[in-house]
């Protein structure tokens, strides 16, 4: 995986899917990564590459929509001056009240930009929105993913204004529905299960390797 360097520090940001139940503030390491992809992302990495002494961060806060990271962008992502950076964030900002598409984008591609500028060389990761028809987003799923699609086209315009690889996690949860129900991959629509994880961090992985094959 030459997109991993000796020494880089690797950072997951997001909201309660990059989170996964993380312990804030803690330094025991059984909890600093939660138990989401982030995690299965840096086991994986972690083992494989232990001579490049690689730092993998989360700082996913639960309930989190793009207006909130900015809130403390500063303090929880450009301080840490990560080498490379992973950013899910969207399907809050369709659930909960209180943000219009427009400030979506805006916001976003603000902190993409001041990104770029503090830390010139930063590789940065899109993970697109995503919802399942689970739960309580059953019923509604065709009304309430046309909202979550505006939040991915967002993203993908956001990837291809500034070249950035884009994880296509709808896709991929999509086509996993045909090897079983949606409810085996997310228990709630919007969570995964350890199997819906190992999804997204599979996913992930190939497509930051396919976009930076020699590093």
């Amino acid at each position: 995986m030459p997109v991993f360097h000796p020494h880089d520090v690797v950072l997951f940001q997001g909201d309660s899917i990059t989170d996964g139940g993380r312990w804030i503030g803690s330094q025991d390491l059984n909890h600093t990564m939660g138990q989401s992809y982030p995690y299965l992302i840096a086991a994986q990495v972690g083992e494989e590459f232990p001579e490049r002494d690689l730092t993998f961060l989360n700082r996913g806060i639960s309930g989190s929509r793009v207006i909130d990271l900015e809130k403390h962008w500063q303090t929880d992502t450009l301080n840490l001056k990560p080498n490379l950076l992973s950013i899910l964030v969207g399907i809050n900002d369709f659930v909960i009240p209180g943000e219009t598409i427009e400030q979506y984008e805006t916001t976003y591609d603000h902190l993409i930009s001041e990104t770029l500028t503090a830390l010139p060389g930063i590789k940065i990761v899109l993970g697109e929105p995503f919802l399942m028809p689970v739960g309580k987003h059953h019923d509604d799923y065709a009304a309430e993913l046309a909202e979550v699609k505006k939040r991915q086209d967002i993203v993908a315009k956001l990837a291809a204004k500034y070249h950035l690889p884009e994880v296509m996690y709808q896709d991929v949860l999509n086509a996993a529905c045909k090897r079983a129900p949606a409810i085996y991959w997310s228990w709630d629509g919007v969570h995964e299960t350890y199997a819906g994880h190992e999804l997204m961090a599979k996913a992930w992985l190939e497509t930051v390797n396919a976009f930076w094959p020699k590093g």
